[in-house]
């Protein structure tokens, strides 16, 4: 593959997620009338600061990607996308938060709590992510009710305490424990992996697939590809600027963060990064071309670093 192959591709499928999004805020939540309570006025336009603040869109495209491996229309998939996305952005405000990692920056713009209040930034997060779902449920037109509530329960797990929730929990106390690398990874699986691999799974769920093997080795795929997307997080923390990451560096060692370079070193966590990538590739190489694009985006998970 070449650096550059899937690049207009990655800007068509961004875009398109970005329209359907600000489709979805405009006509659901900031076309919603509230004439009594400013308040809830503000709560909307919190939620919509949040999400249309930028970012990568790595989990919609990973939605996507996973989907035109088996042949999805884009239609079918533009849903998800942008309910995994929403997950994302109302885990994100909750992470900034002052009891969490006390962040002032968010995709090189105020963090929510800092842009509106902190009361309302915990109730934008909370309702976007109870929003994701009432996305995924309004695909009667594309999905069947089945792939729709199977979708629902993917989301709804990787929410709760065996997953974002309780990753995010793990990580508040981890500086409290004495941890091991095998410690740390099941944090990272949780706090991180668990959304990336709901994403790809999504992507399975709209396909319909019924070739177990297949699924197993894209799902390998995917825990692989989440823990080297959060060991590079750490390795990122460590070497990059604040003008490229959009937040803050540095944040992990000054909240006692337990991460990959904190326990066995930043070399090794490179090679910890490049050896999950490699083994993320194995999953796929009994699959053809049609996942070309997923091999991609997991040497842009990468490279980050590079």
């Amino acid at each position: 593959m070449t650096n550059n192959r899937f690049l207009p591709l990655i800007e068509q499928l961004k875009q398109r997620c970005e329209n359907t999004l600000t489709n979805l805020l405009s006509t659901s939540i900031a076309g919603t009338e509230h004439t009594v309570f400013q308040t809830q006025q503000t709560l909307c336009q919190a939620m919509i600061y949040s999400t249309l603040n930028g970012g990568k869109r790595l989990r919609p495209l990973l939605v996507y990607a996973t989907g035109m491996a088996f042949s999805v229309p884009l239609e079918k998939l533009d849903l998800a996308a942008c309910a995994v996305e929403v997950i994302h952005v109302g885990t994100l405000i909750h992470d900034d938060l002052p009891a969490m990692d006390n962040d002032e920056l968010r995709r090189g713009k105020p963090t929510c709590h800092i842009a509106f209040d902190e009361a309302t930034a915990i109730l934008a997060g909370t309702v976007l992510q109870c929003y994701a779902c009432e996305i995924l449920a309004n695909q009667s037109g594309y999905l069947s009710a089945q792939q729709i509530v199977a979708m629902i329960k993917v989301l709804v797990h990787a929410q709760g305490c065996h997953g974002i929730s309780g990753g995010q929990h793990l990580d508040i106390i981890a500086p409290t424990l004495t941890m091991t690398e095998q410690d740390l990874m099941t944090i990272h699986r949780l706090k991180t992996g668990t959304l990336i691999s709901a994403a790809i799974k999504l992507g399975l769920i709209a396909a319909d697939s019924q070739d177990h093997r297949i699924i197993d080795n894209v799902m390998q795929f995917a825990d692989c590809i989440g823990i080297a997307f959060q060991i590079v997080d750490d390795i990122l923390d460590i070497e990059s600027s604040t003008e490229i990451l959009g937040k803050p560096v540095g944040s992990d060692q000054h909240n006692n963060k337990r991460t990959y370079p904190a326990i066995i070193g930043l070399e090794e966590s490179k090679r910890r990064a490049e050896y999950f990538h490699k083994k993320a590739l194995f999953h796929l190489q009994e699959l053809d071309h049609q996942c070309d694009f997923l091999r991609y985006l997991a040497d842009y998970i990468v490279n980050r670093i590079n």
